[in-house]
């Protein structure tokens, strides 16, 4: 049974504040979850564009294991708490008859006791935080209370992280389109708005990202041909 001491939150609210990235906060999550939520171990689904779910971070392999059978499968609490947008409490992953592909592996794999909890912030969804015990009948009525004020601020924290993230990628992208036109300027005589418009057309005829071409040029020092590999012209 966990307790929802606020001090302890408070805590790890400026832990989760203090991670550089993304990544480490989503490990921090995982790692945390063990202590606020006793538990066997822990892991994150992470929610994607156009519906794709990622395990982002784990305690141990067998997560791993566990969650690739869900994607593979398509069914599972964790798959579940983020669709249904709601939390999922498994007594015990061997006579629990929700999911009956994933639920005899689940059980097989020494995973018993389950709790998904939606992780989300003002409508969107990121993904899910996924609590694991060996045990049957592990998580009770106060772990679930607890385990939701410890989702919210899990959640706050990785879609803060996950914005400067974005920010950050689209600052690089622009500075580095940016040298790409300076090198294309120099390079075949044009000007900014035309090295620019080089660099859309042969990013749409490709299909390839804007940032992937101006990271050829900069490379190169010039535009090739992405089936060739020859040289083309501005």
């Amino acid at each position: 049974m966990a307790a929802a001491d606020p001090s302890v939150f408070a805590h790890i609210a400026r832990l989760l504040e203090a991670e550089p990235g993304t990544q480490a906060t989503l490990d921090q999550i995982s790692t945390l979850a063990q202590q606020a939520i006793v538990c066997d171990h822990a892991g994150i689904s992470l929610l994607h564009a156009r519906k794709h779910v990622e395990t982002a971070a784990a305690s141990a392999e067998v997560i791993e294991r566990a969650d690739a059978l869900q994607y593979e499968l398509g069914e599972g609490p964790c798959l579940q708490a983020i669709w249904s947008h709601d939390t999922f409490v498994v007594e015990d992953m061997a006579t629990d008859e929700r999911w009956p592909r994933w639920g005899p592996a689940a059980a097989e794999l020494g995973l018993r006791s389950i709790l998904a909890v939606r992780l989300f912030t003002s409508g969107q969804t990121h993904g899910a935080l996924n609590l694991y015990a060996s045990t049957p009948r592990r998580f009770d009525a106060d772990d679930v209370a607890v385990a939701h004020i410890y989702a919210t601020h899990a959640s706050v924290a990785l879609a803060a992280t996950r914005q400067e993230d974005n920010l950050r990628r689209a600052v690089d992208a622009r500075h580095l389109v940016g040298q790409a036109q300076g090198i294309l300027m120099e390079r075949y005589d044009v000007d900014a708005d035309r090295a620019f418009e080089v660099m859309r057309r042969y990013s749409q005829v490709s299909n390839t990202k804007l940032r992937t071409i101006a990271e050829q040029v900069v490379a190169g020092r010039t535009l090739t041909d992405p089936l060739s590999g020859n040289e083309l012209p501005a």
